[in-house]
């Protein structure tokens, strides 16, 4: 019999930090849970970070994940808005690794391509497997879908990070 291990997937961002929480044993997946933390707009830079940090500190202690995953920050046009989710990329990295969880990084390209199976998918059809891969998921935004895409992502590739 395989155990059963609890994932974290983390979408980072600095107005909306998506996450979702799976469990996989075996090859079979199951939706736990899902959420944003969405910080304030007009905080600064420092507060909005440590709301990110507070936010997944609690979504963490809430749900005892074992693993966690993060998307990879892509470079945009504007390198201040890439600096900026960068930080908040950070945070994501840190909060479950100071909670003594193995963290992982894929790539956005990797992770559609993991879930839908073309690397270069539409935010809809990711939506639309993660329906099909978690029946019961319940996600409002698409920053939830792609936590849980993320976290599916880990649950097929998690022998690769071991």
């Amino acid at each position: 019999m395989s155990k059963r291990t609890r994932i974290i997937g983390i979408d980072p961002g600095l107005r909306h930090t998506g996450w979702g929480i799976i469990e996989v044993e075996g090859t079979r997946l199951s939706y736990v849970a899902c959420g944003v933390v969405e910080p304030t707009p007009t905080l600064d830079l420092a507060d909005r970070l440590a709301a990110i940090h507070e936010g997944l500190r609690c979504v963490i202690h809430d749900h005892a994940p074992e693993e966690a995953a993060v998307e990879e920050t892509f470079v945009n046009k504007d390198p201040r808005a890439t600096l900026k989710l960068g930080a908040a990329r950070g945070v994501a990295l840190l909060v479950p690794a100071l909670a003594g969880l193995p963290v992982a990084e894929y790539g956005a390209n990797h992770v559609k391509k993991t879930v839908v199976g073309a690397g270069h998918a539409e935010k809809g059809q990711v939506r639309m497997m993660v329906k099909v891969l978690l029946p019961k998921a319940e996600f409002r935004t698409d920053d939830m879908a792609d936590a849980l895409a993320i976290a599916i992502c880990h649950a097929h590739n998690r022998g690769v990070h071991r």
